[in-house]
Parts: structure tokens; sequence; C-alpha cells
């Protein structure tokens, strides 16, 4: 974290890392779908979180 708090930089938060388990199992968490669902969705649609939400949300509603 910097020492100076107004110079935080937000980029990450619009990207979902395949490699973090925490990001994986709370997107599997929220949209009801398995680990492996979600792998496939990243390595389908990319790491954009907007675009991976709206994925999720109509392949869990299936």
């Amino acid at each position: 974290m910097p020492d100076d708090k107004s110079k935080r930089d937000f980029r990450d938060r619009d990207r979902v890392s395949g490699d973090e388990e925490y990001e994986v199992g709370y997107l599997a968490s929220k949209f009801q779908l398995t680990i492996p669902e979600v792998r496939e969705l990243i390595e389908k649609h990319g790491n954009d979180r907007e675009t991976l939400e709206r994925e999720a949300k109509a392949l869990g509603s299936k």
C-alpha cells in the first residue's frame, strides 16, 4: 500500500485474476457457479469483470 493515501491506483478493480483463488471463488459463489465454470468463462471471455459478471449471470440463470 502506498504511503501517500491520495496516490492509489484502482486499475485492477475492473479485472478478475484467474490465478487468484479468492477472486475465482467470489465470482463462483456470487453466481452459484463452480470454480471450473468460472475458469472456463475467464478463458472464453477474458478477465474483464463486467463481461464476466454478465456471462456468469446468464450461465447461472440457465
